[in-house]
């Protein structure tokens, strides 16, 4: 079996969308009856070419990115048209039994078009923000980019949400569209947890997330701030990046708890089970999610986790058991949860332990396997 993957992000481009392509690539690598040619981006001027494995190849297209966590605009159009150049001549030459596009826009763009030039049949896996009204400050563009991302839709053989959650906001979108679930996975063999959590001492919290506001760090900098006003010794660390780094830095300051808080940055994945491992307590203050990776792998790191009422929560979370949940911009029930888990820490140790148990039923070989059994009945219905 033949197929074409797109995906304008893959490590160390983007974020966790190309962080499951990859670990989804490394157990299909296994699979002697699959041969994979994914086309993204690169991160030079120049294409590229990568033998990941014996049978997956992956085509690298220029689009001058200026930062490797988020892409803009004209780099979407970009990957878009020289990724549909490229996929049109690799059909050609290859003969894809079908096309899997790990987002509607703009991979599932690409896929539409290819299926009107080549009549190759694809499937369309959504990332979050291109379902109309997920991420807010895409408020503007939602209504443009609907009727072209239904279009995208309708024309795949099926559309793959990570959660319930997810599949329930592309029906309210359009009814019609035919949509599956596959969860997300975590390797709990990569994620150890830390030294136990003591009576005494700060309370260490870690968020993972880009640095943008749908990731909602400006209501978890100010529940430190609420923290340290009441006596509550507590600390953040920040790992990520994004156009929201500079205010937020700014808000510590004037919040007067810029000691506290440590923007980490960017941090390579073969170091990032060590955060989670130094950390006692993860949250994640999010407007919208899908299923988070970075939650999978902190409950996979023995972690408590404090997360808002969105895409996943249900599947993730038990409130009480591995986590406590909040809503969105609610910095006082976010504050009371955290003072909390500070105060009773027989609970955070208990929630950490439960949380290690509740990430084992989610692995990627699952969702190797649930994928390759879609992949089966697609290209049968296309035979």
């Amino acid at each position: 079996m033949r197929l074409l993957m797109l995906n304008n992000e893959f490590p160390p481009l983007g974020g966790g969308t190309g962080t499951v392509n990859l670990a989804l690539l490394q157990r299909w690598a296994r699979v002697p009856a699959l041969e994979i040619d994914l086309v993204t981006s690169a991160l030079g001027a120049q294409c590229e070419q990568e033998q990941f494995a014996e049978r997956i190849r992956i085509f690298k297209v220029p689009v001058h990115n200026r930062n490797i966590h988020h892409s803009s605009n004209r780099e979407l159009l970009t990957y878009a048209a020289r990724a549909l150049a490229l996929a049109r001549r690799r059909q050609r030459a290859r003969g894809y039994d079908f096309c899997f596009a790990w987002s509607a826009v703009p991979a599932g763009g690409v896929a539409l078009a290819l299926r009107g030039l080549t009549g190759l049949r694809y499937l369309v896996r959504v990332c979050g923000p291109d379902i109309p009204g997920f991420e807010r400050r895409y408020g503007p563009l939602y209504p443009i980019l609907k009727p072209v991302i239904q279009a995208i839709w309708h024309g795949a053989e099926v559309v793959v949400a990570k959660c319930q959650g997810e599949a329930n906001m592309i029906l309210t979108v359009d009814p019609r569209v035919r949509t599956a679930l596959v969860p997300n996975g975590v390797e709990l063999s990569a994620f150890y947890p830390g030294e136990p959590l003591s009576d005494t001492g700060p309370l260490r919290l870690l968020c993972v997330a880009r640095l943008i506001e749908r990731k909602g760090q400006r209501d978890l900098i100010e529940a430190v701030q609420r923290l340290t006003e009441a006596g509550v010794d507590v600390s953040l660390d920040l790992v990520g990046t994004g156009d929201a780094r500079a205010d937020y830095e700014a808000l510590a300051r004037k919040l007067n708890v810029a000691e506290r808080i440590r923007f980490a940055g960017y941090v390579p994945r073969e170091e990032i089970a060590a955060r989670y491992a130094a950390a006692h307590v993860f949250v994640l203050p999010s407007y919208n999610e899908g299923m988070s990776v970075a939650t999978l792998e902190a409950m996979a790191a023995g972690l408590p986790v404090v997360v808002t009422r969105t895409g996943g929560t249900v599947e993730l979370v038990e409130a009480g058991v591995n986590g406590l949940i909040f809503d969105w911009a609610d910095v006082e029930t976010l504050t009371a949860h955290l003072r909390r888990l500070a105060t009773e820490r027989d609970l955070a140790r208990s929630m950490g332990a439960a949380s290690r148990v509740r990430a084992a039923n989610f692995s990627w070989a699952a969702a190797a396997e649930a994928y390759l059994q879609m992949f089966e009945r697609i290209a049968a219905h296309a035979a």
